[in-house]
C-alpha cells in the first residue's frame, strides 16, 4: 500500500538544519512511501475566522489544506524558538484545525521531529507542537520522537542525509509513520 506523508517545515530559513532534515527524509523514504515537502508556508496569512469563509479562504491556506486533505500521514519537523514553537508551524496548525470537527488531521497519524541548537534539541517546540496537533485533532505518535542537539555544529559541514547516524534514526520514523499509517488505512 502506497503512503502519502505531508512534511511541513517550521523554519522558513533557506538553510535551515530542519530544511534539510526534511529533504533528508524525502530521499529516505521506502518504498510504498511518498513523503511531500510543503512549499508556501511563508504566504499564509495568519489564521483569522475572518478570512476563513467558505469560497474564500486565502489561496495560500487552501493549498495547504488541499495537501493535507490528500495525505496519509504528517511529519513535522519543529526548530526551537524561545523555548517554543516557531509561528510558522503553529499557524499552519490552526489552519489545518479547520472547520471546527472536520479539520485535516482528523485522526491521522503525525509525527514530530527536529534539530536545535541547544544540548536538548528543541524537545520543548516538539512537545508544544505535539499538543497543538492533537488538540486540532492528529493522531500523535507520541513514541515517534527525533530529537537532534547542536544542529550548528552537528550539521555545519555535513547534510543531514549524510550523517550516518541521523540518517538511520531519521529511515526509522519513518518506517514507524509508514505503519501507522498503513494501520490506519487498514481499520
Amino acid at each position: 500500500m502506497s503512503v502519502r506523508i505531508l512534511a511541513l517545515v517550521g523554519s522558513l530559513r533557506a538553510g535551515s538544519h530542519n530544511r534539510q532534515l526534511a529533504e533528508a527524509a524525502v530521499q529516505l523514504a521506502p518504498e510504498g512511501a511518498e513523503i511531500e515537502l510543503f512549499e508556501g508556508l511563508a504566504e499564509i496569512p495568519f489564521y483569522n475566522e475572518d478570512i476563513d469563509v467558505e469560497g474564500s479562504v486565502p489561496a495560500p491556506a487552501a493549498k495547504l489544506r488541499e495537501a493535507a486533505q490528500a495525505t496519509d500521514a504528517f511529519l513535522l519537523f519543529s526548530p526551537e524558538y524561545n523555548g517554543s514553537i516557531p509561528a510558522v508551524l503553529k499557524n499552519a496548525i490552526d489552519w489545518l484545525s479547520r472547520p471546527y470537527g472536520a479539520g485535516a488531521f482528523g485522526g491521522k497519524p503525525v509525527a514530530v521531529v527536529g534539530t536545535a541548537f541547544g544540548q536538548f534539541g528543541g524537545v520543548w517546540a516538539q512537545d508544544e507542537t505535539r499538543k497543538a496537533v492533537g488538540i486540532a485533532g492528529g493522531k500523535v505518535l507520541e513514541d515517534v520522537k527525533l530529537s537532534i542537539p547542536g544542529s550548528l555544529t552537528r550539521f555545519a559541514e555535513t547534510h543531514p542525509a549524510d550523517d550516518t547516524e541521523i540518517a538511520a534514526q531519521l529511515t526509522e520514523v519513518i518506517a514507524r509513520v509508514h505503519e501507522y499509517a498503513g494501520e490506519t488505512a487498514a481499520a
